[in-house]
């Protein structure tokens, strides 16, 4: 068995495998786990949301997936299992210690702090916080140290990072949605089977309307899922931005491109294009007021991409769009792009791609039922996003993964 860097290492007396959600946790979804990313980026993103399974194994060409079959030692005792089935557990460790202000608390102080400090400085109990601090430490987000008798807790390189809010790669946002919104979702996964459709309902109350509409239901909540948005932009914006070179597109929009993030990076990349955000109006006017205030390049324009006021240009970008929607609304959508496209013009898709067997990545099937619990979607493989392409009049399809959360598929007019 290999390790991932940062992984908790047995004692020669153990025999118990190391902690399931830190081994062989791949982000790249197509190598083998010898070539994983060796970054703190892809560390804390296996603490988070982004899961690859262990033992992988050769499907079709070019793709990874979970062995079929358990070993003697899963046989004998399912360590593997049980962690899969406590795996709640630590996503809620790590909820709970950022809404508490734990990462952001350590960051501040500059030095280490004992669990009765952090608890005094947070208002919670001594006792709750040295367990939490404690759990931390065991899944290596936190560090700890004694000294005169008496623990002293401090963030890693990745919790400063990743974790606490003042940093330029903080994933806070993405974790207090993951917590207050996709959590309480996730709890009626099996009613979404049993049902085929979205749990927002029954979670959160009566649908607003369509789905953005209810995602968008009050100032608050849309916040949230744009500071999620955000989130996933800072850590895989450059990667989707340059898996094809694109500086030949020299008008670029951004359709549903929320906070600006993902357009800022494609700014950066290929600065002598114009690059737009076209989003709802009430989008629009919280980027500019929230997310925008240091950074006036990105242009914005309010519309609705279904009402047919889609913009002339050369490159359209749908980041995270056509997993939201039905196959029905996906090429009436794609339709309406293809005719605003200028001639030469081309679309870029950015999502979790399936393989085409649909067996993994594991981190794109769970996206896939998360489209069923929140949305009207789902994730896709390469030959059916190629398929929806082809039928409304895009040509010369290509497909690149990225090895991390999201791959790219580039198609022309």
């Amino acid at each position: 068995m290999s390790f991932t860097r940062g992984q908790r290492r047995l004692t020669s007396s153990s025999t118990a495998p190391p902690p399931l959600l830190r081994f062989n946790l791949q982000l790249d979804r197509s190598t083998p786990p010898h070539s994983a990313p060796n970054s703190t980026e892809s560390d804390v993103l296996l603490f988070v949301t982004h899961f690859r399974l262990h033992s992988p194994c050769v499907g079709q060409p070019g793709e990874v997936m979970m062995s079929e079959h358990l070993s003697q030692s899963e046989l004998d005792y399912p360590f593997r299992l049980l962690e899969y089935i406590n795996g709640f557990r630590v996503s809620k460790v790590i909820f709970s210690a950022s809404e508490l202000g734990v990462f952001d608390l350590l960051l501040r102080s500059q030095e280490a702090l004992s669990a009765q400090r952090v608890a005094q400085e947070l208002g919670t109990s001594m006792d709750g916080m040295e367990r939490l601090l404690d759990a931390l430490v065991g899944i290596e987000i936190l560090e700890v140290e004694v000294t005169n008798g008496t623990a002293l807790y401090s963030s890693s390189d990745v919790a400063n990072l990743y974790l606490a809010k003042g940093s330029s790669k903080s994933l806070h946002d993405m974790i207090i949605y993951q917590s207050q919104t996709i959590y309480p979702l996730w709890s009626h996964l099996g009613d979404a089977i049993r049902e085929g459709k979205s749990q927002y309902e029954k979670t959160f109350g009566p649908p607003s309307g369509d789905v953005f509409q209810t995602i968008y239901r009050s100032e608050e909540e849309m916040l949230k899922f744009m500071g999620l948005m955000n989130s996933s932009w800072v850590i895989d914006g450059h990667d989707v931005v340059t898996a094809f070179n694109l500086s030949s597109f020299q008008t670029i929009v951004d359709l549903g491109g929320c906070t600006g993030a993902l357009a800022r990076e494609m700014l950066e990349a290929y600065p002598s294009s114009s690059v737009i955000v076209f989003d709802l109006p009430q989008v629009v006017e919280a980027a500019q007021k929230h997310f925008c205030q240091e950074n006036k390049a990105v242009k914005f324009q309010s519309g609705d991409f279904f009402s047919g006021d889609i913009p002339a240009a050369d490159l359209y970008v749908l980041a995270r769009i056509i997993h939201d929607w039905s196959e029905e609304t996906c090429l009436t959508l794609l339709k309406s792009i293809y005719d605003a496209c200028n001639p030469g013009g081309g679309v870029l898709l950015v999502e979790a791609m399936l393989f085409e067997n649909k067996r993994g990545p594991v981190s794109a099937q769970m996206f896939s039922l998360n489209m069923l619990v929140q949305a009207e979607g789902r994730e896709r493989s390469p030959s059916e996003y190629t398929h929806l392409l082809n039928r409304t009049g895009f040509h010369n399809v290509q497909v690149h993964r990225t090895g991390k959360s999201y791959d790219t598929i580039l198609a022309l007019r």
